[in-house]
């Protein structure tokens, strides 16, 4: 998710594994839609690492491969389905998050914001940092949507102490639907941004420190808690991070009028980097990947 003008969050699901492919039971409801957008794969690069079409029905009970990048590529180019200059626009994997970058030895927060554009001080509050620390080698920064600051597709190794804590445990979405239904935001939306962000797992951070459930950034879980909220949020539970996260979609919504895709985007890529360059190819596919999935979740 993004926050206010100051950033984004980010994290789109994570994509597939380079290894081989892993074998995935249909369960009742799946279709094989479903099945590619939970693991980050277009149906198309789905259903061709499977031999199938992708219109085709899959069967509770029977077994989907899920397949790497590279073997989904393969596949695509083997069915011509897609040519080789294509490939890269297919967009066989999710979008990387926006703005990540795993902090190297050596870094220090002044040289990054600098190099970013950015002051120290609105690096340090979105990230949930002091400004005068130390950074920790392996640790997950958000950095402002177009930084020039080459990001880092690589997992955190360490998460800095900051609000939302990124602990077990996981939603449903009749969980979301209850939070939402309080707080006056379309339960469908909600449930779509959380499994796109995080398959309603709370132990998720991406690579720009964002985290749990709603993919929260500690700048947004400040904002959110100070100008939103009406009580402490236990930074500690998914459902508060769900709640957070509503909370703040439901202030994207008021802001753009109502719209849903405009808010889904300022999520993603914040709304006030939005109004000032458009959505980001990254941000279109996102933004269609959620309205995709709100018919899941009964919108």
């Amino acid at each position: 998710m993004r926050r206010l003008a100051l950033t984004s969050i980010s994290f789109f699901l994570l994509a597939g594994s380079a290894s081989a492919s892993v074998p995935h039971v249909v369960q009742p409801g799946e279709t094989l839609w479903s099945i590619a957008a939970a693991n980050n794969f277009t149906t198309r690069a789905l259903a061709a690492a499977n031999g199938l079409s992708p219109t085709s029905p899959v069967v509770a009970g029977s077994t989907i491969q899920i397949p790497s990048v590279a073997e989904a590529s393969a596949a695509l180019l083997r069915g011509g389905m897609v040519t080789a200059s294509e490939e890269s626009e297919e967009g066989i994997a999710a979008p990387k998050p926006m703005g990540g970058y795993i902090v190297r030895p050596g870094d220090t927060l002044s040289a990054l914001a600098a190099r970013a554009g950015v002051s120290v001080q609105q690096m340090a509050f979105m990230n949930g940092l002091d400004p005068n620390a130390m950074l920790i080698a392996g640790s997950p920064l958000k950095l402002p949507t177009g930084a020039p600051v080459a990001t880092t597709a690589a997992a955190p190794t360490v998460v800095t102490s900051a609000a939302p804590a990124p602990t077990p445990g996981r939603v449903s979405a009749a969980d979301i639907a209850m939070v939402a239904g309080r707080n006056g935001v379309p339960a469908s939306l909600a449930s779509a941004i959380a499994w796109q962000e995080s398959g309603f797992n709370n132990a998720m951070v991406s690579s720009a420190n964002a985290r749990g459930v709603m993919q929260v950034m500690p700048g947004t879980w400040s904002f959110v808690q100070q100008n939103l909220a009406l009580r402490h949020l236990d930074p500690s539970n998914p459902i508060d991070n769900v709640g957070a996260g509503v909370l703040y979609l439901g202030r994207l919504l008021r802001e753009t009028g109502g719209d849903p895709a405009l808010a889904a985007a300022g999520y993603y890529q914040g709304l006030s980097s939005v109004r000032r360059i458009g959505m980001l190819p990254d941000t279109r596919r996102y933004v269609q990947n959620v309205l995709a999935l709100r018919s899941r979740f009964g919108g």
